[in-house]
């Protein structure tokens, strides 16, 4: 049996270290896609925190198809577009914390980061998802509520985007 299922009966039971388990196994992952997409660690963690709440506060509600973190991950999306949505200009007076990225050097998170916000918004949550969460496409499906066809095309536009980026930056 599934141990996210597991985990689901038992907050709707009102456990509270299966709340705190299931926190403590997620947050890191939703933090790091949060960081990603605001850029701004404390935005960040409002964003993570932000999406844990919206999850406990449709429990009850929640239906169990798979992987519980597929469903944070649509939630952190939709929380992340809600951001942008209301803050169209993001103030930059300091460096933007950037996430670790495999403990790459700082010069290659900036271009990490620099590289991503290149692409637009649908195919930057594809390959945010994809290349740094290492999310199957099949799970990339269901977190964002598009084809897999057109998950596999925007991986492969993704692909192509960031390597004429790179290319082009190295020059």
């Amino acid at each position: 049996m599934d141990i996210d299922f597991l985990f689901i009966q038992r907050m709707r039971m009102g456990d509270e270290r299966a709340l705190e388990t299931f926190v403590k196994n997620y947050y890191p992952l939703i933090l790091r896609y949060c960081q990603i997409h605001i850029a701004d660690y404390n935005y960040a963690e409002d964003m993570t925190q932000e999406t844990f709440a919206r999850f406990f506060q449709n429990l009850r509600k929640y239906k169990h198809y798979g992987k519980a973190v597929n469903y944070l991950y649509a939630i952190a999306a939709n929380v992340c577009n809600d951001y942008y949505r209301k803050n169209k200009e993001i103030p930059m007076d300091e460096l933007p914390d950037i996430p670790d990225l495999r403990n790459d050097s700082l010069d290659s998170q900036l271009d990490i980061y620099n590289a991503l916000q290149s692409l637009s918004s649908e195919i930057r949550d594809v390959a945010i998802l994809y290349f740094l969460q290492e999310r199957k496409q099949k799970d990339i499906s269901k977190i964002l509520g598009i084809s897999l066809p057109l998950v596999k095309y925007r991986v492969r536009r993704a692909k192509k985007l960031l390597l004429d980026y790179f290319r082009k930056e190295n020059i």
